[in-house]
């Protein structure tokens, strides 16, 4: 099976989605699961994984009702208040629901660059395991130290980098961000999504040979077996078409064997997400 597994849906609200900026016109408008299903069926997926944009419950409930009434949405990576003293109440209550998979907080916008070690929020995630629930982390390479021991401390729960940790495409500053992404892969329960490349390349000026050393080092660090390839629908379309950046993974992992490369297309966000 093929499998989307990294994109987002909203009704675009100028309050909530303040983030989208003026440089980002393309993306203010409402993306709902009809507007992706036909490249879904044109690239010849069996469904997608939502991801969460707005950092809510209410976020949450929008999410798991577009699953419930659109079958190819596999899985729900939701929001929750990790750092809550509920947190437990809050996870039972989740529960209920076979489509939510996990959930994240958007790490990446904390001024605290090492908000994943809180007491709070550590308590969180130790919370999740019970429910079996996964977790995204959203970061930027600055916060990769944080991440490099957030990793040691939840050895047994199943994590996934958002997007290989955005990192300097545009300059190609490799080094720093390739040492601490082999440290973390170097914890078997961390996984590494090959998603978000084009939006934090040049928008206009990209060119796939840009991301290779990059995708080198996640293949070297993470193997066939750990990494997942997602679109990041529609925040892509800043700077690239659907097809244009399936391509570039197909491309890149064309290399690989048939097997190997399903497992980056599907097999292994079914395995993780356990879709």
């Amino acid at each position: 099976m093929i499998i989307d597994a990294h994109q987002h849906f909203w009704k675009y609200d100028p309050v909530k989605d303040a983030w989208i900026d003026d440089t980002m016109e393309v993306i203010r408008k409402d993306f709902f699961p009809e507007q992706l299903l036909p490249m879904l069926q044109a690239h010849h997926f069996h469904g997608c994984v939502a991801v969460q944009a707005d950092q809510s419950e209410k976020e949450t409930a929008f999410l798991l009702d577009l699953a419930n009434k659109h079958d190819f949405i596999k899985g729900v990576v939701g929001w929750v208040d990790l750092c809550s003293p509920d947190i437990e109440a809050r996870l039972a209550h989740y529960a209920q629901f076979p489509r939510l998979k996990g959930f994240r907080h958007i790490v990446q916008g904390e001024p605290d660059p090492m908000f994943l070690l809180r007491d709070d929020f550590c308590r969180g995630i130790l919370a999740l395991a019970q429910y079996d629930f996964t977790y995204d982390i959203l970061v930027y390479p600055k916060q990769l130290p944080a991440v490099v021991e957030f990793v040691k401390k939840f050895p047994n729960q199943r994590l996934v980098i958002d997007h290989l940790a955005k990192p300097d495409f545009k300059s190609g500053d490799i080094e720093t961000w390739a040492a601490q992404m082999r440290e973390i892969a170097a914890s078997p329960n961390v996984y590494c999504k090959v998603s978000g490349l084009v939006t934090e390349a040049d928008w206009e000026n990209w060119h796939p040979d840009h991301f290779q050393p990059f995708l080198e080092v996640v293949l070297e660090a993470f193997g066939c077996d750990r990494l997942m390839f997602g679109s990041d629908w529609p925040v892509c379309l800043l700077a690239a078409d659907y097809d244009t950046v399936k391509l570039i993974v197909t491309n890149y992992i064309s290399k690989l064997t048939p097997a190997e490369q399903q497992k980056i297309m599907g097999g292994n966000a079914i395995a993780f997400y356990h879709l």
